[in-house]
Protein backbone atom coordinates (compact mmCIF):
# COMPACT_ATOMS: atom_id res chain seq x y z
CA UNK A 1 0.00 0.00 0.00
CA UNK A 2 1.21 3.38 -0.62
CA UNK A 3 2.00 5.75 2.46
CA UNK A 4 1.26 8.67 1.58
CA UNK A 5 -1.97 8.86 1.12
CA UNK A 6 -2.28 7.37 4.61
CA UNK A 7 -0.12 9.38 6.09
CA UNK A 8 -1.79 12.19 4.31
CA UNK A 9 -5.19 11.85 6.16
CA UNK A 10 -3.57 10.22 9.06
CA UNK A 11 -1.97 13.82 9.57
CA UNK A 12 -5.43 15.73 9.15
CA UNK A 13 -7.24 13.64 11.68
CA UNK A 14 -4.48 13.95 14.18
CA UNK A 15 -3.61 17.60 13.07
CA UNK A 16 -7.37 18.29 13.44
CA UNK A 17 -7.44 16.36 17.29
CA UNK A 18 -3.88 17.97 18.36
CA UNK A 19 -5.72 21.56 18.02
CA UNK A 20 -8.83 20.59 19.91
CA UNK A 21 -6.35 18.97 22.54
CA UNK A 22 -4.02 22.26 22.75
CA UNK A 23 -7.04 23.98 23.92
CA UNK A 24 -8.63 21.89 25.83
CA UNK A 25 -5.85 22.13 28.01
CA UNK A 26 -5.56 25.32 28.01
CA UNK A 27 -8.64 25.89 28.48
CA UNK A 28 -10.07 23.05 30.89
CA UNK A 29 -6.77 22.38 32.74
CA UNK A 30 -5.31 25.97 32.58
CA UNK A 31 -2.24 27.62 32.65
CA UNK A 32 -2.02 27.93 36.63
CA UNK A 33 -2.92 24.05 37.85
CA UNK A 34 -0.37 23.10 34.72
CA UNK A 35 2.26 25.22 36.18
CA UNK A 36 1.57 23.52 40.04
CA UNK A 37 1.37 20.49 38.90
CA UNK A 38 4.35 19.86 36.39
CA UNK A 39 7.07 19.04 39.20
CA UNK A 40 5.00 15.92 39.87
CA UNK A 41 4.21 14.73 36.59
CA UNK A 42 6.94 12.20 36.76
CA UNK A 43 5.64 10.87 40.02
CA UNK A 44 1.88 10.63 39.15
CA UNK A 45 3.16 8.45 36.26
CA UNK A 46 5.51 6.36 37.73
CA UNK A 47 1.94 6.10 39.94
CA UNK A 48 -0.13 5.16 37.08
CA UNK A 49 2.42 2.96 35.09
CA UNK A 50 0.81 -0.83 35.64
CA UNK A 51 -2.23 0.77 34.56
CA UNK A 52 -0.78 2.71 31.70
CA UNK A 53 1.03 -0.18 30.76
CA UNK A 54 -2.30 -2.85 30.87
CA UNK A 55 -3.37 -0.57 27.88
CA UNK A 56 -0.39 -0.48 26.17
CA UNK A 57 -0.21 -4.52 26.26
CA UNK A 58 -3.69 -4.95 25.21
CA UNK A 59 -3.71 -2.41 22.30
CA UNK A 60 -0.62 -4.62 20.79
CA UNK A 61 -2.22 -7.98 21.45
CA UNK A 62 -5.36 -6.36 19.77
CA UNK A 63 -3.96 -5.37 17.02
CA UNK A 64 -2.29 -8.67 16.43
CA UNK A 65 -5.53 -10.56 16.90
CA UNK A 66 -6.91 -8.55 14.13
CA UNK A 67 -5.33 -9.82 11.85
CA UNK A 68 -6.27 -13.26 12.52
CA UNK A 69 -9.77 -12.63 14.21
CA UNK A 70 -11.89 -12.22 10.64
CA UNK A 71 -11.03 -16.07 10.06
CA UNK A 72 -11.97 -17.78 13.03
CA UNK A 73 -14.81 -15.43 12.77
CA UNK A 74 -15.82 -17.41 9.79
CA UNK A 75 -14.49 -20.62 11.27
CA UNK A 76 -17.01 -20.24 13.99
CA UNK A 77 -19.85 -19.04 11.71
CA UNK A 78 -22.19 -16.64 13.52
CA UNK A 79 -23.20 -14.17 11.74
CA UNK A 80 -25.65 -12.08 13.73
CA UNK A 81 -26.28 -9.24 10.76
CA UNK A 82 -29.70 -10.70 9.72
CA UNK A 83 -30.77 -10.82 13.51
CA UNK A 84 -29.32 -7.12 14.17
CA UNK A 85 -31.83 -5.93 11.03
CA UNK A 86 -34.83 -7.68 12.15
CA UNK A 87 -34.39 -5.90 15.32
CA UNK A 88 -33.87 -2.44 14.03
CA UNK A 89 -35.13 -2.62 10.60
CA UNK A 90 -35.18 0.52 8.63
CA UNK A 91 -33.52 3.29 11.33
CA UNK A 92 -30.61 4.03 10.02
CA UNK A 93 -32.18 4.55 6.63
CA UNK A 94 -34.26 7.52 8.97
CA UNK A 95 -31.40 8.59 10.56
CA UNK A 96 -29.30 9.22 6.89
CA UNK A 97 -32.62 11.19 5.41
CA UNK A 98 -31.42 13.99 8.08
CA UNK A 99 -28.34 13.92 5.93
CA UNK A 100 -27.18 17.52 4.42
CA UNK A 101 -23.30 18.58 3.18
CA UNK A 102 -22.85 20.48 5.99
CA UNK A 103 -23.61 17.78 8.35
CA UNK A 104 -22.03 15.40 6.66
CA UNK A 105 -18.64 17.55 7.22
CA UNK A 106 -19.60 18.13 10.65
CA UNK A 107 -20.14 14.39 11.85
CA UNK A 108 -17.36 13.30 9.62
CA UNK A 109 -15.08 15.39 11.81
CA UNK A 110 -16.19 14.40 14.23
CA UNK A 111 -15.75 10.57 14.12
CA UNK A 112 -12.02 11.13 13.07
CA UNK A 113 -10.33 13.93 14.86
CA UNK A 114 -13.02 14.46 17.44
CA UNK A 115 -13.45 10.91 18.70
CA UNK A 116 -9.14 11.10 18.56
CA UNK A 117 -8.98 14.23 20.99
CA UNK A 118 -12.07 12.64 23.11
CA UNK A 119 -10.33 9.92 23.97
CA UNK A 120 -6.74 11.53 24.13
CA UNK A 121 -7.73 14.13 26.25
CA UNK A 122 -8.31 12.32 29.97
CA UNK A 123 -4.47 10.93 29.69
CA UNK A 124 -3.95 14.72 29.71
CA UNK A 125 -6.28 15.96 32.03
CA UNK A 126 -6.35 13.85 34.25
CA UNK A 127 -2.15 13.82 34.88
CA UNK A 128 -2.67 17.31 36.35
CA UNK A 129 -5.54 16.02 38.34
CA UNK A 130 -5.10 16.35 42.34
CA UNK A 131 -6.92 13.06 42.11
CA UNK A 132 -5.06 9.93 40.90
CA UNK A 133 -7.74 7.90 40.33
CA UNK A 134 -9.43 8.74 37.28
CA UNK A 135 -6.32 8.48 35.25
CA UNK A 136 -5.97 4.97 36.54
CA UNK A 137 -9.60 4.52 35.72
CA UNK A 138 -9.16 5.74 32.17
CA UNK A 139 -6.64 3.38 31.27
CA UNK A 140 -8.06 0.02 32.85
CA UNK A 141 -11.53 0.85 30.97
CA UNK A 142 -10.13 1.48 27.76
CA UNK A 143 -7.88 -1.88 27.85
CA UNK A 144 -11.79 -3.22 28.82
CA UNK A 145 -13.46 -2.03 25.96
CA UNK A 146 -10.68 -3.37 23.75
CA UNK A 147 -10.42 -7.07 25.00
CA UNK A 148 -14.69 -7.33 25.46
CA UNK A 149 -14.91 -5.84 22.01
CA UNK A 150 -12.56 -7.50 20.52
CA UNK A 151 -14.14 -10.84 21.50
CA UNK A 152 -17.51 -9.78 20.30
CA UNK A 153 -15.46 -9.18 17.43
CA UNK A 154 -14.06 -12.47 16.76
CA UNK A 155 -17.15 -14.67 18.18
CA UNK A 156 -20.05 -12.76 15.83
CA UNK A 157 -19.62 -11.90 12.04
CA UNK A 158 -21.74 -8.14 12.00
CA UNK A 159 -21.64 -6.34 8.49
CA UNK A 160 -22.80 -2.53 9.00
CA UNK A 161 -25.75 -1.19 7.02
CA UNK A 162 -23.97 0.62 4.33
CA UNK A 163 -23.12 -2.75 3.15
CA UNK A 164 -25.86 -5.28 3.92
CA UNK A 165 -28.30 -2.20 2.11
CA UNK A 166 -26.42 -0.07 0.05
CA UNK A 167 -29.28 0.95 -2.20
CA UNK A 168 -30.75 2.31 1.09
CA UNK A 169 -28.04 3.39 3.23
CA UNK A 170 -25.19 5.59 1.90
CA UNK A 171 -21.15 5.53 2.99
CA UNK A 172 -20.90 9.15 3.79
CA UNK A 173 -17.87 8.94 4.98
CA UNK A 174 -16.37 6.99 2.35
CA UNK A 175 -18.16 8.62 -0.58
CA UNK A 176 -17.74 11.87 0.39
CA UNK A 177 -14.29 11.62 1.92
CA UNK A 178 -12.89 8.36 -0.19
CA UNK A 179 -9.56 9.21 1.30
CA UNK A 180 -10.25 7.94 4.60
CA UNK A 181 -11.31 4.40 3.67
CA UNK A 182 -7.35 3.93 3.69
CA UNK A 183 -7.47 4.79 7.24
CA UNK A 184 -10.34 2.90 8.73
CA UNK A 185 -8.94 -0.25 6.61
CA UNK A 186 -5.50 0.09 8.79
CA UNK A 187 -7.91 -0.46 12.11
CA UNK A 188 -10.93 -2.45 11.47
CA UNK A 189 -13.14 -4.59 8.77
CA UNK A 190 -16.43 -4.87 7.55
CA UNK A 191 -17.37 -7.21 9.63
CA UNK A 192 -16.45 -5.91 13.13
CA UNK A 193 -19.15 -3.34 13.80
CA UNK A 194 -21.13 -5.20 16.80
CA UNK A 195 -20.70 -3.69 19.50
CA UNK A 196 -19.57 0.06 18.27
CA UNK A 197 -16.02 0.48 20.11
CA UNK A 198 -16.39 4.11 18.75
CA UNK A 199 -19.40 4.23 21.34
CA UNK A 200 -18.42 2.46 24.21
CA UNK A 201 -14.95 4.26 24.48
CA UNK A 202 -16.89 7.55 23.70
CA UNK A 203 -19.17 6.42 26.60
CA UNK A 204 -16.20 5.37 29.27
CA UNK A 205 -15.16 8.66 28.56
CA UNK A 206 -18.18 10.68 29.37
CA UNK A 207 -18.73 8.28 32.54
CA UNK A 208 -15.41 8.98 33.82
CA UNK A 209 -15.44 12.94 33.16
CA UNK A 210 -18.97 13.24 34.64
CA UNK A 211 -16.89 11.86 37.81
CA UNK A 212 -14.20 14.58 37.39
CA UNK A 213 -17.13 17.55 37.37
CA UNK A 214 -15.83 19.30 40.22
CA UNK A 215 -12.27 19.09 38.78
CA UNK A 216 -13.09 20.26 35.16
CA UNK A 217 -16.53 20.87 35.21
CA UNK A 218 -16.46 22.28 31.59
CA UNK A 219 -14.61 18.56 30.29
CA UNK A 220 -18.10 17.51 32.30
CA UNK A 221 -20.54 19.14 30.11
CA UNK A 222 -18.10 18.66 26.84
CA UNK A 223 -17.10 15.08 26.75
CA UNK A 224 -21.14 13.56 26.71
CA UNK A 225 -21.92 15.76 24.75
CA UNK A 226 -18.99 15.11 21.79
CA UNK A 227 -19.63 11.28 22.73
CA UNK A 228 -23.15 11.84 22.24
CA UNK A 229 -22.12 13.30 18.84
CA UNK A 230 -19.67 10.12 17.50
CA UNK A 231 -22.47 8.08 18.85
CA UNK A 232 -24.84 9.63 16.16
CA UNK A 233 -21.80 9.81 13.71
CA UNK A 234 -21.65 6.20 13.90
CA UNK A 235 -25.57 5.84 12.33
CA UNK A 236 -25.46 9.11 10.85
CA UNK A 237 -22.41 7.76 8.30
CA UNK A 238 -23.99 4.53 7.94
CA UNK A 239 -21.14 2.82 9.99
CA UNK A 240 -23.26 1.05 12.78
CA UNK A 241 -26.59 0.04 13.82
CA UNK A 242 -28.73 1.22 16.59
CA UNK A 243 -27.97 -2.18 18.15
CA UNK A 244 -24.56 -1.62 17.99
CA UNK A 245 -24.73 2.11 19.65
CA UNK A 246 -26.64 0.65 22.15
CA UNK A 247 -24.19 -2.23 23.18
CA UNK A 248 -21.62 0.20 22.88
CA UNK A 249 -22.94 1.64 25.48
CA UNK A 250 -23.61 -1.15 27.85
CA UNK A 251 -19.76 -2.29 27.06
CA UNK A 252 -18.82 1.43 27.98
CA UNK A 253 -20.61 1.08 31.62
CA UNK A 254 -19.34 -1.82 32.31
CA UNK A 255 -15.87 -1.21 31.39
CA UNK A 256 -16.00 1.62 33.63
CA UNK A 257 -17.37 -0.86 36.69
CA UNK A 258 -14.29 -3.14 35.69
CA UNK A 259 -11.72 -0.61 35.69
CA UNK A 260 -13.42 0.41 39.27
CA UNK A 261 -13.26 -3.04 40.45
CA UNK A 262 -9.76 -3.70 39.38
CA UNK A 263 -8.71 -1.03 41.13
CA UNK A 264 -10.10 -1.47 44.18
CA UNK A 265 -8.83 -4.82 44.24
CA UNK A 266 -5.15 -3.81 43.93
CA UNK A 267 -5.61 -0.54 46.28
CA UNK A 268 -6.84 -3.03 48.74
CA UNK A 269 -4.70 -5.64 47.97
CA UNK A 270 -7.49 -8.37 47.99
Amino acid sequence: MNASPLLSILGAVLSGAALALLGATLIVVGPTRLRLSVGTVRERVRDAAPYLGLLAVVLVVNKVARDVGPAVSWAIGWNVTGLIYAIEGDFVEHVQSLATPTLTAVFSTVYLSGYVFLLSFPFVAYLFSDDRRPLKLTAVAYAANYVIGLTCYILFISYGPRNLLPEHVDSLLYATYPQTQILTGEVNVNTNVFPSLHTSLSVTTAIVALRTRRTYPVWAVVAPIIAAMVAFATMYLGIHWAVDVAAGCVLGAVSVAVGDRLIDRRTNGT
